[in-house]
């Protein structure tokens, strides 16, 4: 018998892995932790800030004393029960800061976790023990890292790699006979198919049968996890929603996720022009004004511009919240038919008339309502369809923070375009929105689908493919 030794690392954490991740030390297994005295110092520093950071902040210094009850810090503790993982502070000598390269011996708090991390390679080089790697978010601080010798990577245990992004619907080719059944029946027991049974579909993936016969014979289905069944988009298949119709098969799984009840969560991602905002708002304004299932349509994004800001906002904070709501009511004229016509002139019929709407009037009645989700927190929400609009410029914690304040019979619905991201703090593989869909894919309650074809105009389905 051959016996494998796993060999252990030690960790070195930079600040911005804290900060992200406050419980990040846990992560790590039976690999020993150590984290630089500066880190802490620039933990400290972030402590009183009101955000996301002061919060992480504030946890981390709670962590890090409820270690130190456990021994000395300086010698390492223990931190993984069952586990031989360990937590230490380290300084950083002068003798190590004085070897590094010129260009390096400034007093920056890179230049000295990076210090930390050297002695740390030279003594276990010493004594051949584990391998020593820097874990960063800092792409500038991996690059010096590399420079002087250190391993380092990014801290990657919430990263999803948008590529491998779960789709929310796949295809599946089958005899024609078991299309035809389905037309006939409206479902199918997946035991009773065992190319089927063989896919592992999770709770509400979307399916496209296509018949091995002809390609052309196709059947939309949705997998019930309850019942082990492939049945038909039956709540697509009951809504009138007006103008709004599904343009192509993903915006059809879509909807029919979003009409469904018993689905309490829905993520939609996709490229501009992929209708992901309009369908939701759509499906909301339905399920409020005309099913009553809701008893308001509450409508949410972040504060996050395209570039530079402009400064202070005047006003109430629904004066406030106006421009980042305009993409919102842009959407709700065109569904209610209060903007422009296709003529260019403004629209003057009454909307008792048409029985349609402006957002004024919703807003006045009751039916919808703009939340600030800067005080989100605290809130328990229930009875609303909830739409988050712009998610992937959320960070994991904001949105397990909004999906927490869902109270009985509410209905969440996140959508965002990873590819357009203006946080800073986040990117396309470490936002809050695609994150949400792969921890919670295969849930009886949730749902997914990743939207890829453009149907806003033929401009801008060009932008977004090729610019």
């Amino acid at each position: 018998m051959v016996i494998v030794m796993i060999k252990k690392r030690t960790v070195i954490l930079d600040t911005n892995v804290l900060l992200h991740d406050p419980e990040s030390p846990r992560r790590f297994g039976s690999d020993q932790v150590i984290i630089p005295i500066q880190v802490i110092e620039e933990v400290d520093r972030f402590k009183k800030d009101p955000g996301e950071k002061g919060r992480n902040a504030r946890r981390v210094s709670r962590l890090l004393d409820s270690f130190r009850a456990k021994g000395n810090l300086a010698d390492g503790v223990q931190i993984n029960k069952g586990e031989e993982s360990t937590l230490k502070v380290a300084f950083c000598r002068k003798e190590t800061t004085d070897r590094l390269p010129p260009e390096l011996k400034g007093d920056s708090g890179d230049n000295k976790i990076l210090a930390v991390a050297l002695e740390e390679q030279n003594k276990k080089m010493l004594d051949n023990e584990n391998e020593v790697v820097l874990i960063s978010k800092d792409t500038n601080l991996r690059i010096k890292a590399d420079a002087v010798g250190l391993k380092a990577e990014s801290y990657t245990n919430d990263l999803v790699d948008i590529k491998d992004l779960y789709r929310g619907f796949r295809t599946i080719y089958v005899n024609d006979e078991v299309i035809n059944k389905l037309n006939d029946t409206g479902s199918l027991m997946l035991d009773s198919n065992s190319r089927l049974l063989k896919a592992k579909l999770r709770a509400n993936e979307g399916v496209v049968l296509s018949g091995e016969a002809q390609k052309s014979h196709t059947y939309l289905g949705r997998y019930n996890a309850e019942t082990n069944s492939l049945r038909e988009l039956q709540w697509l298949k009951r809504a009138k929603l007006g103008k709004i119709k599904s343009k192509n098969l993903e915006q059809s799984f879509a909807l029919d996720l979003l009409l469904d009840p018993n689905i309490q969560l829905v993520t939609l991602v996709g490229k501009a022009g992929t209708g992901k905002t309009l369908l939701a708002l759509a499906v909301g304004l339905h399920l409020v004004a005309d099913e009553n299932m809701y008893d308001k349509l509450l409508v949410t994004r972040p504060p996050i511009s395209l570039g530079k800001e402009l400064g202070y906002l005047p006003g109430s904070l629904e004066e406030k919240l106006a421009p980042w709501m305009k993409p919102i009511i842009d959407n709700l004229n065109y569904l209610t038919g209060s903007g422009i016509d296709k003529q260019g002139e403004r629209s003057k019929k009454h909307v008792r008339n048409n029985n349609t709407h402006s957002w004024e009037d919703l807003k006045g009645m009751g039916l919808i309502e703009v939340e600030a989700i800067n005080y989100i927190r605290g809130r328990s929400i229930a009875h609303q369809y909830i739409l988050i609009d712009e998610a992937q410029n959320l960070t994991p914690l904001e949105v397990k923070t909004i999906v927490t304040r869902a109270g009985e019979g509410t209905k969440l619905v996140f959508t965002g375009d990873p590819n357009q991201i203006d946080n800073p703090y986040v990117d396309s593989d470490s936002n809050g929105l695609t994150w949400l869909a792969e921890k919670l894919k295969g849930q009886n309650i949730v749902g997914h689908i990743t939207l890829s074809k453009g149907e806003r105009s033929p401009l801008a389905e060009l932008a977004a493919n090729m610019l």
